[in-house]
């Protein structure tokens, strides 16, 4: 699994005044229900360098917390996400209504800083800038690294690379696909508890798997995958599909997915089958499991996954 903690250069601040600390509208973090923005505020530290402050929900229902009342990776995942989205608009100026490509995104949690307790958990998450590419006065492209705190605790790290296009530009990349993709599943979810989930409407996976593959069920109407029109699969269900497949794979009690890197080939797209396979790789010990995930649509590779962590209850 990559270092992603080591991968982190911290930025100076800058000479002059440090800026004001900022509200955040929900949009700019790319979401329309509140419960599903984490971001609360925001300050830039530097000029590639912003603080942002994030609450964890300790109740959320999609997000819930995991093996002993940890908050879940992949909600802290999300969190750095949208620190990063909220950077490229506020800091950056990035306009609203622009598309965000996720090449890859890779994270490290420390599950010993991540209690949940029953309350709401405060974070600091730095977001670093490199590597930006310029056209127009405004970014198109560039990578970006997490540092995530908790009372001055690591809590977790990250890197990802990204790109930005106009609408139109995008619509014409995407040529004929319909800027709406509706998708309601008719085959039969995995078992939920199997997949690592409490609620049936959360699993991603259908029925039957077959030696360690399992058919992506994609569902248009759940309210934190989806949150506006897509014209195709969000990465995070993608994020969702290969834990839940690992947890298959694994077998009972499934794993925490506390190490990922994650990268994303081409665009799964709604009204073809896509399917996630999961193979447990023989680093696998007594207190971490290692499992391939990958995902195929019309032949083409479209997703891979790495996860490592502890068997969930272990």
């Amino acid at each position: 699994m990559p270092e992603a903690a080591a991968l982190i250069d911290p930025v100076p601040a800058m000479d002059s005044e440090v800026e004001v600390v900022r509200p955040v509208a929900i949009d700019m973090v790319h979401r329309t229900r509140p419960e599903d923005a984490f971001p609360r505020n925001w300050v830039r530290l530097a000029h590639d360098r912003f603080s942002v402050a994030a609450v964890l929900p300790h109740d959320h229902p999609f997000f819930a917390p995991v093996d002993g009342d940890r908050h879940d990776p992949l909600l802290v995942a999300e969190a750095m996400r949208q620190a990063a989205m909220l950077a490229f608009h506020a800091g950056y100026g990035v306009p609203l209504g622009y598309h965000f490509l996720m090449a890859d995104l890779d994270y490290v949690c420390h599950q010993d800083h991540l209690s949940v307790g029953g309350v709401p958990t405060e974070m600091d998450v730095e977001v670093f800038c490199s590597d930006l590419k310029w056209r127009g006065g405004l970014p198109v492209q560039g990578r970006v690294g997490w540092a995530v705190h908790r009372d001055g605790q690591l809590a977790a790290t990250g890197t990802g690379a990204t790109r930005f296009t106009n609408p139109k530009v995008y619509r014409r990349m995407r040529g004929g696909v319909p800027a709406e993709g509706i998708s309601i599943p008719e085959a039969a979810a995995v078992p939920t508890a199997l997949a690592g989930r409490s609620r049936a409407e959360d699993v991603v996976l259908s029925e039957p798997g077959r030696d360690g593959v399992w058919e992506l069920r994609v569902d248009t109407r759940h309210p934190t995958l989806f949150q506006h029109p897509n014209d195709h699969v969000p990465g995070m269900l993608l994020l969702e599909a290969a834990r839940q497949a690992a947890c298959l794979a694994v077998g009972p009690g499934g794993i925490v997915p506390a190490e990922a890197s994650s990268r994303f080939h081409r665009y799964a797209e709604f009204g073809s089958p896509c399917w996630i396979g999961a193979v447990v790789l023989p680093e696998t010990t007594e207190d971490t499991v290692t499992v391939q995930v990958t995902g195929h649509q019309d032949g083409e590779l479209v997703f891979s996954t790495l996860l490592s962590g502890p068997r969930a209850g272990g």
